[in-house]
């Protein structure tokens, strides 16, 4: 089945912190989500948009989350995690390949926008 480029119905998956971390420490910029979403979309159809994040109790993160919202992102969110070290951790890569299988069937095109290299183009 061949799909007008158009008609495809899009799902855009980002994993906000690797995004966050990835430009701020190799590029010392901050990311644009909205930009993200619009060039990813191109004016086709968008299905479902997530925003993948981790709380970290900071002051401004709920009005960040509500940005997210507003600017047409689904965002799920899980604790910072830390361990008895020391160590912090926040990771959604499963979360993310879950629901990306899950919505796979409903979608022609899927876009995952991370700065992980957990992920790989095909």
């Amino acid at each position: 089945m061949n799909v007008h480029f158009r008609d495809q119905r899009i799902g855009v998956f980002v994993d906000v912190q690797n995004m966050y971390y990835s430009a701020k420490n190799l590029y010392s910029a901050k990311v644009n989500f909205a930009q993200i979403l619009k060039i990813g979309l191109a004016g086709r159809s968008l299905i479902r948009a997530i925003a993948y994040v981790i709380k970290a109790d900071v002051k401004e993160e709920q009005n960040f989350f509500d940005a997210l919202e507003k600017i047409g992102f689904e965002v799920k969110a899980k604790d910072l995690q830390i361990f008895a070290g020391g160590a912090k951790k926040g990771d959604w890569d499963i979360g993310l390949a879950m629901d990306t299988i899950e919505l796979a069937p409903k979608l022609d095109t899927i876009i995952i926008v991370s700065g992980d290299g957990d992920f790989a183009g095909i």
